[in-house]
Formats: C-alpha cells, sequence, structure tokens
C-alpha cells in the first residue's frame, strides 16, 4: 500500500507538463553529481578544445579571481625578468656596466635588478647595457615590457569596467510550513531561500526564476527533466534588506507530497537564476545557484537579519544570511 501511494505522488509529478530544455539536455547523470555549481556555473568537464586559445585565454583572465590573477601577473613578470637575466648572465655577463657584487650570486642579482629596470623601462641610471648585444638584448625586452603592461591594463580595466553581481545565498534551501493569508492560499508548506546583496551598490528591479531539475527513468535510462517553479513574488524593485524568495508547495506544485526520500530519489535539483539592473554602471547583471537535494532543511525557519541600531537606524547583518531556527513542528 505504502509503495502504491509512493509511486501514485512520483507518477503525479512525472506526468506533469515539464519545461522541454533548459540547456543542460536530457540525460540523466547517473553519478547524482549537480548541474550548477554552487558558484553559478555548469558542472561540465570540456574536452577536445585546443590547447591555446587567444580568446579563452582572455576570457579566463577576466573572469578569474582576483587572486588568481593577481598571482598570474607578479608570476608572468617574475618569470619573464628571470628569462631575460639568465639570458644576460649566459650571452654578455661583463656587458653590463656598473654593476656592484663580489661574488656570482651578488651578480645574478646585480643583472636581475637591470633586467626588472629594462622590462620596466624605468632605467635609474646606474646599470646600462654597454656591449651591442646586450643593448639588443636590452630593448627587446623594454619592448616587450610596454606590450605586457599594455595588456595588463587592458584586462585591468576589462575586469573593473565589467559589471558583476555579488550576491549572498543562503547555505540551505528550507521546506517548511508556511502560510500567507493572501500570497500563498492553500499552501501549507514552502520551499525558500534568502539572498541578499553583499556589496553597497544598489540593484534594482531584481528578478528570480527557480527551476526544479528531476530525474525520471524511461525505458531503463534516466531522463532528466525541468519544471518551473511559480514563486509567491518572483521580482523586487529595490533589494535594500534581504529577501525571502518563496514557493508555496500547494495541489499544483511539482512539489507536493513529496518527501526527502523522494527528492533524493529523483536527483532533485533546484537552479536558481537572478537577474537585476545595477544602479552603479545602469547595466543589467545575472547571476545562478543551486541547491541540491542534499542542502534541503526541513522544518526550520530563517532567523531575521533585520535589527536596530542604537539610534534607531535599520540594521543588515550579513553573517546572518544562513541562520536558521525552529518551528513549531520540529521537535525540541
Amino acid at each position: 500500500m505504502l509503495n502504491e501511494f509512493k509511486a501514485k505522488k512520483l507518477n503525479r509529478l512525472f506526468n506533469q507538463n515539464s519545461t522541454t530544455e533548459f540547456g543542460f539536455g536530457n540525460t540523466g547523470n547517473a553519478s547524482g553529481q549537480r548541474i550548477l555549481n554552487k558558484d553559478g556555473t555548469a558542472n561540465i568537464k570540456r574536452i577536445g578544445e585546443p590547447k591555446f586559445n587567444v580568446v579563452n585565454i582572455f576570457h579566463s583572465l577576466i573572469m578569474m579571481s582576483w587572486w588568481k590573477f593577481s598571482l598570474f601577473v607578479f608570476g608572468f613578470y617574475f618569470t619573464l625578468n628571470l628569462l631575460f637575466t639568465l639570458t644576460y648572465y649566459t650571452l654578455c655577463p661583463d656587458d653590463i656596466a656598473g654593476m656592484i657584487y663580489t661574488n656570482e650570486n651578488n651578480k645574478f642579482l646585480e643583472i636581475f635588478f637591470f633586467s626588472s629596470q629594462s622590462l620596466t623601462t624605468v632605467g635609474y641610471g646606474r646599470l646600462n647595457p654597454t656591449g651591442a648585444l646586450a643593448g639588443s638584448i636590452a630593448s627587446i625586452e623594454s619592448m616587450l615590457g610596454l606590450l605586457g603592461f599594455a595588456l595588463a591594463t587592458g584586462l585591468l580595466y576589462g575586469r573593473f569596467s565589467r559589471p558583476t553581481a555579488k550576491l549572498l545565498y543562503s547555505e540551505n534551501v528550507i521546506l517548511t510550513t508556511y502560510h500567507h493569508p493572501t500570497l500563498s492560499k492553500d499552501a501549507p508548506t514552502a520551499l525558500m531561500f534568502r539572498i541578499a546583496n553583499a556589496r553597497r551598490n544598489q540593484l534594482l528591479e531584481v528578478e528570480a526564476t527557480v527551476l526544479f531539475s528531476y530525474t525520471e527513468m524511461i525505458n531503463g535510462k534516466a531522463q532528466r527533466k525541468y519544471s518551473n517553479l511559480i514563486l509567491e513574488i518572483p521580482k523586487i524593485n529595490f533589494l535594500a534588506l534581504s529577501w525571502t524568495i518563496v514557493h508555496p508547495i500547494n495541489e499544483e506544485s511539482p512539489l507536493h507530497g513529496l518527501t526527502a526520500i523522494d527528492l533524493e530519489n529523483i536527483e532533485a535539483e533546484f537552479m536558481i537564476s537572478l537577474k537585476a539592473i545595477d544602479d552603479t554602471y545602469v547595466q543589467q547583471i545575472y547571476d545562478r545557484n543551486s541547491y541540491h537535494f542534499n542542502e534541503i532543511k526541513w522544518d526550520v525557519r530563517f532567523a531575521s537579519m533585520i535589527g536596530k541600531s542604537e539610534n534607531g537606524a535599520t540594521t543588515l547583518d550579513l553573517k546572518m544570511i544562513s541562520a536558521l531556527e525552529k518551528t513549531n513542528n520540529q521537535n525540541a
């Protein structure tokens, strides 16, 4: 009897109209891995690409994190400087005037500093090339230095001028009792998560969509299906505080009647897409995230992030973005 009830619940889900395509195809993921990573990137490993692709290199340098970009720039500068130092030291170590050294290690350091001065076109004056070979190498190094710093400047401008979102998401999505007298009638439970703006810029016209992804066995093969979840409030005009995004689970919801075991069996994933207008750049920005079935918390609620300061001003504690507290339905 229990198996019949469970089968009826899942059949109700599988028989619903689903979104035909999301961009990831319909092939199920047998390993149970998520479709979207937590940073919003696709959990797909690309193979067969050319090893050296200028477009991909540029895109990677623009999109990578700041610490990786800084490490790349300083590493490239140090490596190029070291290569020219080895060239001077091997081909014309005595054609650099003004060096002061007492041993070979000091000599190598002097040549290294001369190389860095040539690469950056600083030229303090004490060290200078005297021979034709050293002068030729120094001129080539200066030209590469100018080109390199021009490229670095362009990359820095591209990184600073690209509008990006910096949203905080709650660590978990929760499924709990919920009641709103006008907006969520006949929906005793709801799926919800919380977001907040981590930056001080203003986000306008913030719109959210949530896609429910699940697998269904068809003729012995796992097929990935998608269903749009109807949100209680899909759009707000201004993200000044936090925003708890709610999907009321009524009889029309694809989540109606599903348990934690059901969501695990169908490898449920909730993919979030957000778009807004950045007031600083006056451009539209996008952000993505996802929650896997094992990131669902049941019968809890979000603790308040909003408070008051001593002078009566409203405060928002961003550290509380994932804070949860018990509901009346949860055992103490």
